[in-house]
């Protein structure tokens, strides 16, 4: 269901690493990993990295 990238990109999440912080710890553009954030929102079907990150487990 997830891409390995959005895998390492929820972990992030789930850890409470920002948009930013991510796009510097996988040395990607911001953009670009809102846009990850977004696609991973979309397919778990949840609101918010909140609830991504409570669901993170169950996908990792």
């Amino acid at each position: 269901m997830l891409t390995n990238r959005e895998k390492e990109v929820l972990k992030l999440v789930k850890e409470g690493y920002t948009n930013k912080e991510i796009a510097e710890h996988l040395c990607i553009s911001s953009h670009t990993s809102k846009a990850h954030v977004a696609a991973i929102l979309h397919k778990l079907h949840v609101k918010n990295r909140l609830q991504a990150a409570v669901l993170a487990p169950n996908y990792l």
